[in-house]
């Protein structure tokens, strides 16, 4: 979800800052890019072969292009871009606090406290930081929220230390209990949304939590450690993004990235092959978890890090469970799993990899999903694949085998799967962030929400990254949002067909390619897709992690947002504008979908936020509550 999880957002070039109010009346290349797409329709060649007919760029694509008829409609008036220290939404439309950064789960626990923001005691019987992914699962009349809990804030989680970093034992147990999933119990009373202290759901489960490791690389050399000599059990997940959830009831947690907590304490240590692709460093971000907990010093235990970095399942009904690190799903930056099912029954699993040049996965299960059946170990086999984009729009899903990446076995592939997918040449993308699968048709769009080394340098492996395709411009600040229909209408199918829903960008600074696509105005501009999902009535909701300097490239587009987008017409919306310095993430709905439940993470991650309380308050990580003063669905 972020470039660094701790550092201060990248300084981001300003570009030409001139106004413009239209575009080029000579197509730009990426126009031209755009147009031979729509002209290379032939792999669209009986329509069933994609399973839409109409499925070329349409109105999301650069240029004046037909619309698509039969859109699902956005029934609100847009809200207005704004540097306001709140939530602003449409009229009729309210919010509240669900739970905050340091509310105790359980009624032992202590009050948050603004001067010392917490104890490692306190944290541990406290909802998480900087919350991320989530979802809703019900249990009779009971709600139960799963919640990522991506990383702390050190500023802001430390502002009573002078380094503003963890310095004593007591720290490192705070930061690492802010860290993980927090499962909490939620009821409504009086229209308003509350934690249930004291439910027998609730749940923490941190860095220290012990966990299963599944799948390929379950007991593999490099997978063994002095303490887990068996390569079987792990402890703990930490620096979680997004999520999914699977037909059977269960969470998924998304490890990303992992690899800014290890550091080592020999500065003569040689760090192992495979170390730098995934950014392992002999220095962490400023966590110093090394400092209590020896399993974090690579160059003591350096098999570590290759436990981290996976998919982690967990069943938030059943606070007995012991979450399991999923292998079979791969080893990266991962930012959400979005679970669908092939026509024979087999899950399948989309998965992005949040880095610049990295790339776009998908797994399909060895074994068939049957309501109600022994589902448990589904992500435990399969096929882990990588996308290839073709410029025409065709694309395909080159599976991930010794074969094809040559090396020596699948468990190599699921401890190195970077390198596995850049032996076969997978598309280097712009940022691969939540994948969301279409309800009403076999489609799947993936956040592309920028790389500024796009055209410019090779990613961590090497590997070139070209303009072209999916990722049509150089150095690109603004982001995009590529879907793909699946041949023969199958999630399973080894070809696709691809286009370009939207194309972020500022229209009111430039009129070149950095305008963005023809369903991006003055009204709805934006920067930075990164939260994706579908309602109910197969609306697109679009959350962003961008640059909110209102200044330069970003002149006009505010703090941070949450937009609706209709598939079938290319319409956008701006739904809401979060608070100041914030990141809107995470998304779910209440079983009668009357009240949509977001994230606000990191508001005030320079120090320009008060959010929620205002005042001189701690600014905190929030899970908000949005409902219509009419009470009626809202997705």
């Amino acid at each position: 979800m972020r470039d660094h999880a701790v550092a201060a957002r990248d300084a981001v070039s300003q570009g030409d800052a001139g106004g413009h109010d239209g575009r080029h009346a000579v197509p730009t290349d990426f126009e031209r890019l755009a147009e031979r797409a729509v002209s290379r329709r032939v792999f669209l060649r009986g329509s069933a072969a994609c399973g839409a007919a109409a499925f070329v760029l349409g109105a999301g694509a650069i240029g004046a292009l037909p619309a698509r008829a039969g859109g699902t409609g956005l029934a609100f008036t847009p809200v207005a871009a704004n540097r306001l220290d709140t939530i602003t939404l449409p009229e009729g439309v309210r919010w509240h606090v669900v739970a905050r950064w340091g509310d105790p789960l359980w009624s032992d626990g202590a009050p948050f406290d603004h001067a010392t923001r917490g104890t490692g005691a306190s944290q541990e019987r406290a909802f998480g930081d900087n919350n991320d992914g989530m979802a809703l699962f019900s249990d009779g009349a009971h709600s139960v929220l799963a919640v990522n809990n991506e990383y702390t804030n050190l500023a802001i989680a430390f502002a009573n230390r002078e380094s503003g970093k963890p310095e004593t034992e007591d720290d490192v147990r705070k930061c690492k209990a802010a860290h993980g999933v927090s499962i909490v119990e939620i009821a409504r009373a009086d229209g308003t949304w509350r934690i249930v202290q004291d439910s027998p759901y609730n749940r923490r489960i941190t860095p220290d939590t012990p966990m299963q490791i599944t799948g390929p690389a379950r007991g593999h050399d490099m997978t063994k450690t002095a303490a887990d000599p068996a390569g079987t059990t792990a402890l703990g997940t930490w620096n979680n993004c997004g999520n999914g959830r699977t037909a059977w009831g269960t969470y998924l947690a998304c490890e990303e990235n992992f690899n800014g907590y290890f550091s080592s304490s020999d500065p003569d240590f040689a760090l192992p092959d495979g170390f730098k692709r995934y950014g392992i460093r002999e220095e962490d971000w400023g966590y110093g978890w090394a400092m209590t907990d020896e399993r974090f010093d690579v160059s003591r235990h350096p098999n570590e890090p290759h436990r981290a970095g996976y998919v982690v399942e967990i069943d938030p009904l059943d606070p007995a469970s012991t979450p399991r690190k999923l292998t079979a799903l791969g080893r990266f930056k991962h930012e959400n799993a979005e679970v669908t099912l092939a026509a024979d029954g087999r899950v399948v699993v989309y998965l992005g990899d949040d880095e610049r040049g990295e790339f776009l996965y998908r797994f399909v299960s060895d074994g068939v999903y049957a309501e109600g059946g022994d589902s448990a170990g589904l992500l435990e086999s399969g096929t882990l694949s990588v996308a290839r984009f073709a410029d025409d729009g065709r694309g395909e899903w080159v599976a991930l085998t010794p074969e094809t990446t040559g090396m020596a076995s699948e468990a190599e592939i699921c401890i190195h799967t970077r390198q596995a997918a850049s032996a076969v040449g997978a598309t280097t993308m712009d940022r691969p962030e939540w994948v969301a699968v279409n309800p009403g048709k076999a489609e799947a769009y993936c956040c592309l929400t920028n790389n500024k080394n796009r055209g410019v340098k090779p990613n961590a492996g090497g590997d070139a990254t070209p303009v072209g395709g999916p990722n049509p411009r150089e150095k690109n600040k603004y982001g995009q949002i590529v879907r793909w229909a699946p041949e023969g209408g199958d999630h399973a199918a080894e070809t696709f067909a691809w286009d370009l829903y939207v194309v972020a960008g500022n229209p009111t600074v430039h009129a070149d390619a950095r305008a963005g696509s023809a369903n991006v105005t003055a009204d709805n501009m934006f920067n930075s897709p990164d939260g994706l999902a579908f309602d109910s009535q197969g609306r697109l909701w679009i959350q962003t992690d961008g640059t909110y300097s209102n200044e330069g490239d970003f002149a006009g587009q505010g703090n941070n947002v949450m937009l609706v987008g209709d598939p079938a017409s290319g319409e956008i919306r701006r739904f809401l504008v979060g608070p100041r310095e914030c990141e809107v993430t995470g998304i779910a709905w209440s079983v009668d979908r009357t009240t949509l439940f977001v994230g606000i993470q990191h508001p005030g991650e320079k120090g320009d936020s008060h959010f929620p309380e205002g005042g001189d308050a701690a600014p905190r990580s929030a899970v908000v509550a949005i409902t219509r003063d009419d009470g009626g669905v809202i997705g």
